[in-house]
């Protein structure tokens, strides 16, 4: 028996599996051998292709495409209409799927609306892609990047807030007020 809740709409292929409490919504495609978790959100006229790893609470929005080769931890964020690829060179003449490349984004990492995350990178835990961004190599944890190329511009907290600092090294989220400590261009938590 189904445990989780999918539109009418929403096209399963068998194969799948699905966590309990997910929610898929209107004209989304969940292909053949996916793992999605307990507890995710699958937004309208969404694609996610065969063998795609979903954790827990992961949160996808409307017109999303992933595609084979993209494994996303718990807690992840993915933006209106952003994209993953997982082929390099392609070519609609040329078969390359035993080239797709694997595209990690870890524990609590958001990815912004309309991002396009190329194949073969990791973006690290709570790191946060802003909108538009095409992220062309690995992106450490905690890292905010934006543009095209994306390009780290600062970092943030779990909460996804800015960090700033002091000459310490020591920041303070101004949302959850917990403090964190940057050393060699790693943010970590600073335990009580």
């Amino acid at each position: 028996m189904a445990t989780y809740q999918a539109h009418e709409t929403a096209i399963i292929d068998t194969g799948s599996i699905i966590g309990d409490d997910t929610r898929i919504w209107h004209f989304s495609h969940i292909m053949s051998g996916c793992r999605i978790g307990n507890a995710c959100n699958i937004g309208q006229n969404v694609v996610i292709s065969p063998q795609v790893v979903l954790g827990n609470n992961v949160k996808v929005q409307n017109n999303v495409s992933i595609y084979s080769g993209v494994v996303c931890e718990d807690d992840v964020f993915l933006g209106p209409g952003c994209v993953f690829t997982n082929i390099t060179h392609p070519r609609s003449t040329v078969s390359r799927k035993h080239l797709y490349e694997k595209t990690f984004v870890k524990k609590g990492a958001t990815i912004g609306a309309n991002a396009t995350i190329l194949c073969g990178h990791t973006i690290g835990e709570y790191a946060l892609i802003g909108a538009g961004a095409v992220v062309t190599k690995d992106v450490r944890p905690h890292a905010l990047v934006v543009g095209n190329p994306a390009r780290q511009t600062g970092w943030v907290s779990e909460n996804g807030r800015r960090l700033h600092f002091n000459e310490k090294g020591i920041a303070v989220c101004p949302e959850s007020h917990i403090l964190y400590r940057l050393t060699n261009e790693e943010v970590r938590k600073i335990d009580d």
